[in-house]
């Protein structure tokens, strides 16, 4: 049997009222992005289903634009390349699928920056964890307490729920208000 639709839109609703209390780190995570650029690094996005989508529409928005006419900022969703992501799954391991990739490309003055509802996928654990064996800057968007993942995030923004649709509803805001944030920066100057 189908969830009734209009629960599930109050529970989005109420969720969407606790995420109030994530903004302060979600100001950091702006803060530190926009360091990192100003230093000439970059961002590096990943996650698996619909966190992939989500770490895409962050690249997205950045490479491309939120709101304004601006430069465009460098982000990668690991995600993106089909034949680098079919080489690595299938010539070592699916779990190292986004550690391969962070080897390859981050390392100190750099953003990475996984998508998970669960905090669980072991290619996302290992993505963080050699992100920052790496010397890159590690940020988590999770739900609950983040799972084995927020062992290897230097920030977190976890959703205070354990349903995945909730917790991705609640990531795509979180992404949204952070490309205000850099936006803004990037188009105006205008500090975060």
């Amino acid at each position: 049997m189908a969830k009734d639709p209009g629960q599930q839109l109050t529970d989005h609703v109420e969720l969407a009222r606790r995420v109030e209390q994530l903004l302060p780190q979600l100001l950091e995570v702006s803060r530190r992005l926009v360091a990192v650029y100003e230093a000439g690094g970059r961002l590096y996005t990943f996650g698996n289903g619909g966190s992939a989508a989500d770490a895409q529409h962050l690249a997205a928005e950045l490479v491309g634009r939120y709101l304004r006419e601006r430069r465009p900022l460098p982000a990668l969703a690991l995600s993106v390349d089909p034949s680098v992501t079919t080489c690595i799954s299938n010539d070592y391991d699916f779990d190292d699928l986004f550690s391969r990739q962070i080897e390859a490309f981050a390392g100190p003055g750099d953003m990475v920056l996984a998508f998970t509802t669960s905090g669980r996928s072991e290619n996302v654990v290992r993505g963080l964890k050699t992100a920052r064996d790496r010397g890159a800057l590690t940020v988590l968007f999770g739900g609950g307490d983040g799972g084995p993942a927020a062992e290897h995030a230097d920030l977190a923004l976890l959703v205070p729920s354990t349903t995945t649709a909730r917790t991705q509803e609640m990531h795509l805001l979180l992404l949204h208000l952070l490309s205000e944030q850099i936006d803004a920066w990037a188009a105006e100057g205008t500090p975060v």
